[in-house]
């Protein structure tokens, strides 16, 4: 049983690791992407933000599907669309299909990451085993991202970056195979609790309209996304089933995680969209020197959620070790923002890189432990698809506003007379220096709402307040 367990948690991190690899392998091609296909440089940003804008409107109604029908039925539905997609994204020939096609992965992506979290809590009840799970689960994360950066270079750089997408259509069948055999059923709920179709289109229109409002800065588009978010609460406030219960917010960790999740994220990703863009424009770096331009932070960051994680978050407890991971990260963005205007690889990014990978090897499992303690088991798709959605919310809005920024403070200093190279890091530091500020808030969250309390009788226990 034991075993199997484990086998199970091989083929869930496997189907993460398709979607990580795809991430990476993307950011690594950006720049072959725009230049192949005449993307401008605020457009290029949708093949990174239609897959997320997708990915975050649909994992609610994934997450609650999942409680519906079963968590394995949904991970199989989704790594099917995802595998389709992909062969799309690798046969598209302009920016039109690239676009829809990545949206289509983004739902496939939806389905099958939804579900993730729900299962190895179901599968690991214990909160030591359940630590190394989540462990594991990172490190695969990590280690995919390690894979995508180095393959997505040395395919882009030998082939194209079309092969990008294709290696994905055999891992994405052999992992669903191994899925069908391995994993878990269960019937769920059922259909009948309803699956709150509207609400999920209320929030994904919501959203991919916030998305190209903060690019093309329109506050028309603004409005109207501000006002389908206010549609969309008050759907759920007033569904008989509604998609996501406002009352899971009256969880003070629950709410308090998902805010820290959403703005970790959008340092995150903006990270490697923009550093991506600093290697190739400002250093002039080929795709594979690209590539392995990144391991550090995917090295370190895997080594310490594999090894260390766990016993840290035993020993010191999630919140002491989230809050260490969270220092780190802001540390060495700031290292970076500040940093001379064209930096030196050795000197300036290997260390803020490596402490970057240290500072999210401890803070994000530490964070999802954080984020899934106390919920009910009926509602832990649910759970799971929300941390998925604000982290994904977090990284699309976060990745179009810093875009936003390095783009309209490159302008300004182009505008002053400074060279193309100098505008261009200008650019990329002032949006590092911001992404350094988020990480300071998310500090600051942390530490309002994710605090553990004490109970009576036992001063060294720490506990996790419930979910209402």
């Amino acid at each position: 049983m034991k075993q199997s367990r484990w086998l199970s948690l091989l083929v869930l991190c496997t189907g993460f690791l398709l979607i990580v690899v795809d991430m990476t392998i993307v950011n690594v091609a950006l720049p072959s992407i725009g230049r192949d296909l005449r993307f401008s440089p605020s457009g290029v940003a949708w093949v990174i933000n239609a897959y997320l804008v997708a990915f975050a409107g649909l994992l609610l109604l994934a997450g609650r599907l999942a409680d519906l029908v079963g968590s394995k039925r949904v991970f199989l539905i989704g790594l099917a669309i995802f595998t389709v997609a992909s062969l799309a994204c690798g046969f598209s020939t302009s920016q039109a299909l690239l676009i829809g096609a990545r949206f289509v992965q983004g739902v496939g992506g939806a389905a099958s990451s939804a579900v993730i979290l729900a299962m190895i809590v179901s599968l690991f009840p214990e909160p030591e085993e359940q630590a190394k799970a989540f462990g594991v689960f990172s490190f695969i994360a990590s280690a995919g991202a390690a894979v995508g950066l180095v393959a997505g270079g040395a395919i882009t750089q030998a082939v194209s970056w079309h092969w990008i997408f294709f290696v994905n259509v055999p891992i994405g069948i052999v992992t669903a195979g191994f899925a069908y055999r391995l994993l878990p059923g269960g019937r769920g709920l059922g259909l009948r609790e309803g699956a709150d179709v509207l609400g999920a289109a209320l929030v994904t229109a919501s959203l991919m309209l916030g998305v190209y409002a903060i690019v093309t800065a329109s506050g028309a588009i603004g409005v109207l996304a501000i006002a389908l978010l206010g549609a969309f609460v008050l759907r759920q406030a007033r569904a008989r089933r509604p998609m996501l219960p406002l009352r899971l917010f009256r969880s003070l960790t629950l709410s308090g995680a998902n805010a820290v999740q959403a703005l970790m994220s959008a340092a995150f990703l903006s990270f490697f969209f923009l550093a991506s863009l600093y290697l190739e424009r400002v250093l002039g770096y080929g795709p594979l020197a690209l590539g392995l331009g990144f391991l550090p932070v995917a090295v370190v960051m895997g080594s310490f959620s594999i090894r260390f994680a766990a016993p840290l978050v035993i020993r010191f407890g999630a919140f002491r070790v989230l809050a260490a991971g969270q220092l780190v990260i802001a540390l060495a963005l700031f290292v970076l923002a500040l940093g001379p205007e064209r930096l030196v690889y050795a000197r300036d990014l290997l260390l803020p890189m490596a402490l970057l990978g240290l500072g999210g090897g401890l803070s994000f499992p530490a964070l999802t432990m954080l984020a899934m303690s106390g919920t009910p088991p009926a509602e832990s798709g649910l759970a799971s698809g929300l941390l998925n959605t604000t982290g994904q919310v977090g990284g699309a809005l976060g990745l179009a506003i810093l875009a936003t920024v390095a783009a309209a403070r490159t302008a300004i200093l182009t505008g002053t007379g400074a060279g193309a190279s100098a505008a261009l890091a200008g650019g990329y530091h002032s949006a590092w220096l911001v992404a350094a500020c988020m990480v300071v808030v998310t500090i600051g969250i942390t530490f309002a709402t994710l605090r553990p309390r004490l109970v009576a009788g036992a001063p060294a226990l720490e506990v996790c307040e419930e979910a209402a």
